[in-house]
């Protein structure tokens, strides 16, 4: 047991050092704020950081401040009105420094070794010379609206490397919101310099739909034997692939890989490519031993190599930025009709009457919509 000298050292406050995101020790830094009784401690002595400007934020994304990069990005994740017109005002000086990087998204079912296949692909693409930004959509929960924010931990060997940046952000319950945040953080990715941006999210159905609206290449991760159980989330996103991955094709796992693979070769014949002039493969790889990784960049590699000659790629960024308009439009149209005084008035009335069972959903819509109009 400890003694009492270790855990008054271990609680004893840092005054020199701020935290911030980007820093791999974070994730500690945040345990050992946690007093016995459950209580997060928040020390009232620790100095204040200096609130920054937008030159100062244009200036320390473009000289590759990764502390600076982290600020920015919970900037464009607040929900408060003065930092969302903060943000936006950042977003468009820093556009032009948009669009150089390869953005690719990977999604797959809880358990097909994600984070572990981001950390084997990753370190790799470090070690040879390249820059990755990792934005990883953490689920939050419906109940309490909080997140687990662990990818940081899981990815420790990537987290350390100085040219990795690992971002988790919260989903917040809101599909519009993933879409939101993680675009815009995207973007100060790209104007930092990180040439290859991934965008992982959990494989729970329409994130995946959103995460493909964002990204270049979309490569879906599976394992063998998942079952039945499984087959409907499969359906639904393999139309979206770019490219399928069998993960931990590895030891006496290495023959239903195989076999996997095959049956996946054979539904992908009659499926249609997810982009034009690509032919979606299914490949093996073994994140735990590395097996297999080279091979399936070589192929994202290709992906780009064609969608560019094709001018898929071209086409695609031009219509994910003209459907991000028209999603922002209906999620401002979407805030306004909820935030009407005359909305809030009759609000809650109406759905006890639709909950009820005395008035017809369809009809206390209406109602909603005609109170906007009303002066």
């Amino acid at each position: 047991m400890p003694s009492k000298k270790d855990r008054e050292h271990c609680h004893q406050p840092r005054p020199d050092w701020v935290p911030d995101e980007a820093s791999p020790a974070f994730a500690t830094w945040v345990m050992q704020g946690v007093t016995p009784s459950g209580n997060t401690r928040m020390d009232k002595h620790a100095p204040r950081r200096r609130q920054l400007s937008i030159d100062d934020y244009v200036d320390g994304i473009q000289k590759r401040d990764t502390g600076i990069l982290a600020r920015a990005i919970t900037l464009i994740e607040s929900n408060a009105v003065a930092h969302q017109e903060l943000a936006q005002q950042l977003l468009a000086r820093v556009l032009p420094l948009t669009g150089r990087s390869l953005r690719v998204g990977l999604t797959g079912i809880p358990g097909a070794g994600k984070s572990t296949f981001v950390e084997a692909l990753g370190s790799r693409l470090c070690n040879e010379g390249h820059r990755i930004a990792v934005l990883a959509v953490d689920p939050s929960s419906t109940i309490t609206g909080g997140s687990i924010l662990g990818d940081k931990v899981r990815m420790e060997k990537l987290s350390r490397h100085h040219s990795a940046f690992i971002r988790p952000s919260p989903s917040s319950g809101s599909l519009g919101g993933v879409a939101r945040k993680s675009r815009e953080a995207l973007l100060l990715c790209e104007a930092a310099g990180y040439d290859i941006v991934i965008v992982e999210t959990v494989g729970v159905g329409q994130n995946e739909v959103t995460v493909r609206s964002m990204v270049d290449c979309f490569l879906m991760l599976m394992i063998s034997g998942g079952g039945d159980e499984v087959q409907g989330i499969k359906k639904g996103i393999m139309e979206l692939a770019d490219l399928i991955v069998f993960n931990k094709a590895e030891g006496d796992n290495r023959p239903r890989a195989t076999a996997a693979q095959a049956e996946m070769k054979r539904v992908l014949h009659y499926l249609r490519p997810a982009t034009e002039g690509w032919t979606t493969p299914a490949l093996l790889a073994s994140a735990l031993s590395g097996e297999g990784i080279a091979e399936v960049w070589a192929t994202v590699e290709e992906f780009f190599k064609t969608a560019r000659t094709g001018g898929a790629l071209e086409q695609r960024r031009r219509s994910q930025s003209v459907a991000w308009m028209h999603a922002l439009i209906r999620e401002s149209l979407q805030n306004d009709f909820y935030q009407h005084a005359n909305v809030k008035v009759q609000q809650p009335a109406l759905e006890a009457a639709v909950a009820d069972g005395r008035l017809p959903a369809l009809a206390a819509a209406q109602q909603l919509l005609a109170a906007v109009s009303k002066q």
